[in-house]
Formats: C-alpha cells, structure tokens, sequence
C-alpha cells in the first residue's frame, strides 16, 4: 500500500493529515524568502512538521484510503494500523524510515521520535512550478567605468546647436500644458454638473416612492401572533458517525434511543455499501468536530468516527 502517496496527497488539501496510533502532519505558510549568503530567492510555500501528540482517528486518511482502494473503512483502517505497526519497528531496531517526498523519521538518544522534513517539499498549490532562484552578484566595477565613460560622452549631448532649439521646446511643452489644464477643468465642471442633475433626479424618485407607499399602507385590526420557530444546525461536511445499518428498522431504533439520550441524530442516506448511517451531529469547523468525537468515544461510543463529505440537507 503506497501510504506515503496518500499522505502526500491529502496535504496540499488539509493543513492538519493524522495517523492514526502515531502522529500527525501539519503544513503551515511560509512567505517568500531570500537567502543574503547564496543570493537565494526562495519562493511562497508550506512548510511541513510532524506532532507525536495527535493521535485521534478523525477518519481523514482512513476515509480517503478506502475510496481510493475501492475498499470498506474497516480495511483501510487495518492497512494503516499494519503501516504504523512496521514503522514503530523499524524505529526502534535503530533505522530511518524515509517517506517518499516526505521526509524522515528517527529516534534520538532519549528514544524519542524525531521527523525532518524533505528539503524540496512545497505542500503549497498557489506555488506549484516556483523554484528557487540564484542572483548573480553585481560587479560594481565594472558599473563604475560604465558610468564614467557616459559622462565623457555627456558634453557632446549639449552642443549650440541644440542649445538654440530648446526655447522653441519649452514654448510647445508649456502650450501643450495650457491646453491639457483646460481640458481637465472643462471635464471636471461637466462631471460636477451630471452629479447635481443625477442628485435632483434622485430626490424626486424617492419622494414619488414615498407617496405610493404612504397611499398603499394599511393596519390590520387583529394581526395573527408571530412564530418563532428553531431549527436545529445541520450544515457542515463533518459529521459523528454513530453507526452504519443494514436494516433500516434498526437504524430508526438507534436515532430513537439517541433522541432519548439528548442527542440530535439523523440519518444521512445510504453509503456505497449499501448501509444506512445514523450520525450524532454535524459540524463546519474541523476542530469542533474533533473535540465532540473525543467526548462522544470517551463517554458514549469508542467506535464513533469521523465522516469527512459534503452533502445536501
């Protein structure tokens, strides 16, 4: 299984990319840059770091295997577990482990993970194609003798000859001068003239407006009592799979003992294996989603997952 592809992939689209059982990836943007030593430019991008601390399954890469595999999220989810499981054994045999486009990883004396990122990796799409770039440096030199041999040529620019043409000049730049000032003033007054005629025409509008809507008002004796009524928020591509049925009685029965236990659940259709999916909440903010998992897998349900896909209420 080509895990390190994966990974790859789902970095130029998310900034956070979790392992589940190891760690996660994230990207962060690092404006252009320019290296005074080498002469360097370097162009915008992400940079790339790894944190040993998130460890949580959101169901990002779990999710994103399956579809590309054609397989079931339980598949996925062992494939990768196998993944961490020889990596964390090669780690501690004392090897680097190196995935492709990547990076690095190794353990230092304390036994701890360390990661260094690949040094031509820009998990950046805005910067696809830029590539570093190396100034040549300025021979100042040889500018100073291009400078000097200009102003041994500059005496012969001034001869009488053209000394005598310059009054001639002057006069025509300054006509040229009155004529565009006058044109600039004319067009200045005409605009001035269309906004007083534009304002005028503007007061008379709303004042008819103003008429026909104080003809048409009217009152009603006894107006009808306004509903407020609450919806509750069901937007947002992140959603707590709560369990996934192949009758669709049984999945009823689940949203109805989730209803009892003060959840909101749904259902949201049928997967492509034919299951029909109860979910807890949905959710926009990656984050938020996150932090209710972590409660509901604490509290509720250890198999809760995360379900990343955008769809129609």
């Amino acid at each position: 299984m080509q895990l390190a592809t994966y990974i790859n992939d789902l970095l130029y689209r998310y900034e956070c990319v979790i392992i589940p059982g190891f760690g996660a990836f994230l990207t962060q943007y690092q404006s252009a840059k320019i290296d005074p030593e080498t002469h360097t430019f370097y162009p915008p991008g992400k940079t790339l770091s790894f944190n040993r601390q998130l460890q949580t399954n959101d169901g990002l890469l779990a999710n994103y295997v399956a579809s590309v595999e054609n397989s079931s999220y339980e598949i996925a989810l062992q494939q990768i577990r196998n993944f961490t499981g020889t990596l964390s054994l090669q780690l501690s045999e004392g090897e680097t482990v190196t995935l492709l486009r990547i990076g690095e990883f190794f353990l230092n004396k304390e036994q701890s993970v360390q990661f260094v990122p690949a040094p031509s990796a820009n998990f950046s799409t805005a910067s696809f194609g830029l590539s570093s770039y190396v100034s040549r440096s300025i021979n100042r030199e040889v500018y100073k003798e291009t400078v000097a041999a200009l102003e041994e040529k500059a005496p012969l620019l001034f001869t009488p000859e053209r000394r005598t043409a310059l009054p001639y000049l002057k006069y025509a730049a300054i006509g040229l001068i009155a004529i565009a000032l006058s044109g600039f003033v004319g067009m200045k007054l005409y605009e001035g003239n269309v906004q007083k005629h534009n304002f005028v025409e503007k007061q008379k509008a709303n004042t008819l407006v103003e008429n026909q809507i104080q003809e048409a008002t009217f009152v009603l004796e006894n107006p009808l009592p306004s509903l407020n009524i609450t919806l509750p928020k069901r937007t947002g591509k992140y959603h707590i799979i709560a369990g996934a049925f192949r009758v669709e009685e049984n999945a009823q029965t689940k949203v109805a003992q989730l209803i009892e236990k003060g959840y909101s659940p749904r259902l949201i259709g049928i997967n492509r294996y034919g299951l029909h999916q109860v979910i807890y909440s949905s959710h926009e903010n990656r984050l938020e989603a996150l932090q209710t998992l972590h409660t509901i897998k604490r509290t509720e349900n250890v198999d809760a997952w995360l379900l990343v896909q955008d769809m129609n209420d």
